[in-house]
């Protein structure tokens, strides 16, 4: 009865997070551009939540395919929907910043996912079975300074990899195949969305049937009759769904607004405050499950979510811009935008290099937020203090000083772990092959 009490609360409070919104939109009113943001905001929020516990209960009436090809879009939902927003505008109005922000939007989602997501997770799940005295097999106890690390599920080798083929083009997406300047083209689509489907084949092929029992909202609303269960998961989507749809649109304008009323740039404001609303639940959900010990089935989350947006969200961009267009295009950006991606898949890398040996430590995930924090803490910093045309460009020298000492990093920390490198293509080779990989760490591991 308790349990049952606690995730209607649960439920409870998603919807109650929504309800302001539905509010405003039915009868109008909250002209004020704080409360709207707010609102709209909160409406996200909930609706993400919403529509995760969906999407997993979904797991149970659906083939796995479709499960996989719907949980894949719906992770990125809430984060596809302003950039969608952005690139659409874009097509609309070439001239616009719209096509600026939409990379503002996508790569701040990615670094916070890393730098506060991978970083926070882990720091957390250490604290958590040191600190709190909780039982859980994914924490080593290594004994010195910073020593203690999460243990990955080496099973997770096959996302690693296509992760890091995704992170490696990433560097030449900026470049436009056929175009002049920089931007996203169809080439970058076919690939990128090619990575993914590819990734969705190898993982049909390998060892999938290892379903972890869900927890929570989808738990309880997986026990209901298939004629209550099927119908819940329907109202879900679609009131999700009509959230986003209608709350998306002032949320991130109300932002914009926010940041030049306040002196702050509209792509700061996109670039990191917008990715926080879509990417909170996935990080509560993720902490939840590692409050219950799952921290293997947490980190595989976020590392599966990563891949998502590194792939689809980047690669379904043109198609929109295209389609507002109304004939194909290449979405536009300039230099800045340019430096953005490349300290993005930057970042990936290092934190690539970090897991390659399937654990992360304290000091790596304090390295991981010290440095996303640096970098934009740097920039707000420079946003307060000089002129826009000055902040610009001292800006664009900050991106690349990070990038390459996240290059350089990233190098040392490959070369350094070269043989557990091998052992990632070795498992996820035998993934692709659909052959049952031995998964166990090798002696000198």
């Amino acid at each position: 009865m308790k349990t049952r009490r606690y995730i209607l609360l649960m439920l409870g409070g998603a919807v109650t997070l929504t309800l302001p919104w539905l509010l405003r939109s039915l009868v109008g009113g909250y002209e004020s551009t704080l409360v709207t943001v707010a609102l709209s905001g909160a409406a996200v929020l909930g609706a993400s939540f919403l529509l995760a516990w969906g999407a997993e209960t979904a797991e149970k009436d659906v083939p796995r395919a479709f499960a996989l090809a719907i949980l894949a879009v719906l992770a990125v939902a809430p984060e596809y929907a302003v950039d969608a927003l952005y690139a659409w505008q874009a097509g609309q109005n070439p001239a616009s910043d719209a096509a600026h922000l939409a990379v503002a939007n996508m790569t701040g989602a990615n670094r916070i996912l890393i730098g506060i997501g991978w970083a926070g997770i882990a720091l957390f799940s250490i604290y958590r079975a040191t600190a709190g005295g909780a039982t859980d097999h994914a924490i080593n106890d290594r004994g010195g300074t910073l020593a203690d690390s999460v243990q990955l599920d080496r099973s997770i080798a096959t996302e690693i990899m296509f992760l890091t083929a995704a992170t490696v083009f990433a560097f030449i997406v900026p470049v436009a195949i056929g175009g002049s300047g920089l931007g996203i083209d169809a080439f970058d689509t076919i690939v990128l969305v090619g990575l993914y489907v590819a990734y969705i084949l190898v993982v049909l092929r390998g060892d999938v049937d290892q379903d972890e029992a869900h927890v929570g909202v989808p738990a309880y609303l997986q026990e209901l009759r298939k004629s209550l269960r099927i119908p819940a998961v329907l109202a879900l989507f679609a009131y999700a769904g009509f959230l986003i749809f209608s709350a998306v649109e002032p949320f991130a304008h109300g932002l914009e607004h926010m940041g030049t009323e306040a002196g702050i740039p509209p792509f700061f404001m996109i670039q990191w405050i917008a990715p926080l609303a879509s990417e909170s639940p996935e990080l509560v959900i993720t902490a939840y499950l590692v409050n219950k010990a799952r921290t293997t089935a947490s980190f595989n989350a976020l590392i599966s979510s990563k891949l998502n947006q590194w792939t689809l969200l980047i690669g379904t961009l043109a198609v929109v811009y295209s389609i507002s267009l109304g004939r194909y295009g290449i979405l536009p950006f300039g230099p800045k935008q340019a430096a953005e991606i490349w300290l993005t898949a930057a970042q990936s890398l290092f934190a690539l290099a970090i897991l390659v040996n399937f654990e992360i430590s304290v000091r790596e995930a304090v390295a991981l937020l010290v440095l996303f924090l640096s970098q934009v803490v740097g920039e707000f910093v420079l946003i307060r203090l000089f002129t826009e045309a000055r902040a610009d460009e001292l800006s664009l020298l900050l991106l690349y000083a990070f990038t390459a000492l996240y290059l350089v990093l990233a190098a040392g920390l490959f070369a350094k772990r070269r043989a557990a490198l091998r052992d990632v293509f070795r498992i996820a080779m035998a993934n692709a092959r659909g052959r049952d990989p031995d998964v166990s760490p090798p002696a000198d591991d």
